[in-house]
């Protein structure tokens, strides 16, 4: 009987620019020069947790000719390596290449003849399995190995991402979406992250409806981006509608499948004022709304698009809420509103495994 092969996901690291910091003269070639790029070693540790192992993947431009003796490089590095296994980060490989750029030489990244022996291995899982590096060219190198490439903020380079953000990205399979909605009314941009927290960063031109939103991104426990240009000349009713719509659409997309939600969930008091959020991610649109407001507008924000926006929220994002409030300050009823309606989520959003909360079998 043939038994599967557990596979593990391996990450293939470049060394200069990404491990370590990369001097003027691009050779670490002295121990002065050794300093480790921020960030790495925790990232490095959340991810060996998360099962991955680790290869380096590296070019050494003429190592070992008189430009750049090996045993100028072999002391640096080796104090390196013996750092990272000192704080339990061991590579199951380190592979050198030590040609110049105009060999061409089949083993140099972007080509992937150093890994090939790797392509062999059936205890590797290839779908999870990554490549880190500052240079186009590891880019490259992860795109012919089928693989995800992240590439590393820098200076010289570019690149978009930190050490601290690709340990989200692999270690915590973070449920995220970006997504533009445009319309002859409004422009917006929205993001989010289900599985990180982080201040939330909101601009539609109405001040108290940024504030509202803000709630939701921070009482909800995710990091929302929301940006719209809307007619305002004209009135709210757009901005805060397709704001709505929009941020629906974005839940919808980052939770998936649903699997492992908590779904449901939050009462909340505010000074004298008290909502009540009973909330489900059920894929089908329901929206009850019990409450009253006195003035017409707190801040810039009409009162009457309160509920209009709840409504919108679920008809995109599959939502089924039942919002209650009562009170006797309009400010504290609506600021109470987009708190529990927050922590609803926040519950709803929580992963508390892999099944599906479903005798359905969908959500």
């Amino acid at each position: 009987m043939n038994l599967p092969v557990k596979q593990t996901p391996v990450l293939f690291v470049d060394r200069d620019g990404t491990l370590i910091a990369e001097p003027e003269d691009f050779q670490i070639d002295r121990y002065a020069k050794l300093r480790f790029v921020d960030g790495v070693i925790p990232a490095m540790l959340r991810l060996r947790d998360a099962g991955y192992q680790f290869v380096m993947v590296s070019n050494q431009d003429g190592l070992g000719t008189d430009a750049f003796p090996r045993e100028d490089f072999e002391g640096p590095h080796a104090l390196m390596m013996q750092v990272f296994e000192s704080q339990g980060i061991v590579f199951r490989d380190v592979l050198i290449d030590t040609s110049f750029p105009a060999d061409n030489a089949p083993t140099r990244k972007p080509a992937i003849g150093l890994a090939l022996p790797l392509l062999k291995d059936r205890g590797i899982d290839w779908t999870r399995s990554a490549m880190v590096g500052d240079r186009d060219t590891d880019i490259a190198f992860a795109a012919n190995l089928g693989i995800r490439g992240f590439q590393l903020r820098t200076q010289e380079f570019g690149g978009e991402w930190d050490w601290n953000g690709i340990a989200h990205a692999l270690a915590d399979a973070p449920r995220t979406a970006r997504l533009r909605r445009d319309t002859r009314e409004t422009a917006i941009e929205v993001a989010v992250d289900l599985d990180r927290e982080a201040e939330p960063r909101v601009s539609t031109g109405l001040g108290f409806f940024d504030h509202m939103l803000e709630q939701l991104g921070k009482h909800g426990g995710f990091a929302l981006e929301l940006e719209c240009r809307g007619d305002l000349h004209i009135d709210e009713h757009h901005t805060v509608e397709d704001s709505a719509l929009a941020l629906g659409q974005a839940l919808r997309a980052a939770l998936g499948d649903k699997r492992g939600i908590g779904r449901y969930g939050f009462v909340l008091p505010m000074d004298e004022s008290l909502a009540t959020a009973a909330l489900d991610f059920s894929g089908r649109p329901y929206f009850v709304f019990e409450g009253r407001f006195a003035r017409e507008r707190v801040g810039d924000l009409p009162t009457e698009l309160v509920p209009h926006f709840f409504r919108s929220l679920c008809e995109s994002a599959g939502l089924n809420l039942n919002l209650n409030v009562r009170g006797d300050n309009d400010h504290h009823q609506v600021e109470a509103c987009f708190k529990a309606v927050a922590r609803a989520l926040r519950q709803a959003i929580r992963r508390e495994g892999l099944a599906l909360p479903s005798t359905k079998g969908s959500l």
